[in-house]
């Protein structure tokens, strides 16, 4: 039986709401999911500056922070809203707005926060919501990202080719996938290391608040490409750590940006070389993530995310990549720009058939979990009737 599953998304970059409303069938492995409508909301007023304040430890205090948690549920609601419509909709998963990943000294995640309430989007939706999927799979013992390696296995591997689905938010993410002719083959995933962040981060400072990101990459494809300062960059720690690993803006985040923005300047550097240094450093780390742990040669890799919109990264990446095909997610029928919020429906659809959304080869749990928590919207016994008792 089919649901309509609304997928929400605001990723580390924290520019907005992605929202996709999907039509999911089936299961695991034969689940097929396809969006029917979808949009990308920013946030409104200051809320974006609310975020990154938040992000950095100490900035703000308890009281912001909760009501912060309120106001993000109310734009995921309005983002919702938008995309609802008049359309029918089952279920609504929403990743929510992560505010901090903690990743101790030896790589282990213990906590981790997304802020968005459900109950917020519930009530002003009047549909059932599912939502806080990473504290599950970190309750038991794995890093609580990247949760779209699932998807990833489910709908994207290839026949006979190894590929990687490399996501480019403000972090970047892979996840190595088995071709069909390795039918037990598990799924491998980690994050590669910055992705947007640090350029968006330089952008927002150098131009006082004016670009918000490089746009088409035109900043950096202006500057030149610093080799030793780059190769210093790539001996940062992370980097060498053993899969599987996470991050975010606790390593690679405004205060980061700033630092090197320091730094290069020091260097002599133009502030375009720097944009141009660290889009290479996005790029360099990905090729270095795969040169250290792919399972095999990558035939193809398909990519999502902001980064997608990056001409001279992606040039980067298909220079690095050779002989990998480097693809956008829309080569292979799946939205570039919406695959996140794509996932999330997804994951949403397997938690409400009480089904894992996260397996101990992607994350490094001690088992498989099934993610997130629900929060009973109007049409919730309809649901069940409907799902359960049909």
């Amino acid at each position: 039986m089919s649901l309509r599953v609304l997928g929400l998304m605001s990723g580390t970059s924290a520019d907005g709401i992605d929202a996709a409303l999907c039509v999911i069938d089936g299961a695991p492995p034969h689940l097929t999911a396809r969006i029917v409508r979808s949009t990308m909301v920013p946030y409104p007023g200051d809320l974006r500056g609310r975020v990154l304040d938040a992000c950095q430890p100490g900035a703000i205090g308890s009281d912001a922070l909760c009501m912060l948690n309120f106001a993000i549920g109310e734009a995921f609601a309005d983002a919702a809203a938008r995309v609802i419509d008049g359309e029918t909709v089952d279920l609504i998963a929403s990743h929510g707005q992560t505010i901090w990943h903690n990743v101790t000294p030896d790589g282990r995640v213990n906590a981790t926060l997304q802020i968005g309430s459900g109950a917020v989007i519930a009530e002003r939706t009047g549909v059932t919501v599912i939502d806080n999927f990473r504290v599950r799979d970190v309750a038991a013992g794995g890093q609580g990202a990247p949760l779209v390696a699932y998807v990833d296995h489910l709908l994207l591997r290839h026949p006979t080719l190894w590929r990687a689905a490399q996501n480019i938010g403000g972090i970047g993410n892979v996840t190595f996938l088995a071709p069909l002719t390795l039918p037990d083959a598990q799924p491998i995933a980690f994050d590669t290391g910055p992705g947007n962040a640090l350029i968006d981060a330089l952008m927002v400072e150098i131009t006082g608040g004016r670009d918000q990101y490089d746009r088409g990459g035109a900043f950096a494809a202006s500057g030149a490409l610093d080799r030793a300062w780059l190769d210093d960059l790539l001996t940062h720690p992370y980097f060498a750590r053993a899969i599987p690993k996470t991050t975010g803006r606790e390593l690679f985040g405004v205060d980061a940006a700033l630092r090197l923005m320091t730094d290069g300047r020091a260097r002599g550097l133009s502030d375009a070389d720097i944009a141009h240094t660290l889009t290479a450093l996005t790029a360099h780390s990905i090729a270095d993530a795969y040169a250290r742990f792919a399972p095999a040669p990558i035939g193809q890799v398909i990519v999502a995310g902001g980064g997608v919109r990056n001409p001279t990264l992606m040039a980067m990446l298909a220079s690095l990549l050779r002989p990998g095909d480097v693809l956008t997610g829309d080569d292979a029928g799946m939205s570039a720009d919406f695959k996140e919020a794509l996932a999330f429906a997804v994951l949403g659809y397997e938690t409400w058939h009480n089904r894992v959304g996260a397996l101990p080869s992607q994350t490094g749990a001690r088992r498989a979990s099934v993610l997130g928590q629900i929060t009973p919207g109007d049409n919730y016994a309809a649901l069940i009737r409907r799902t359960w008792m049909a």
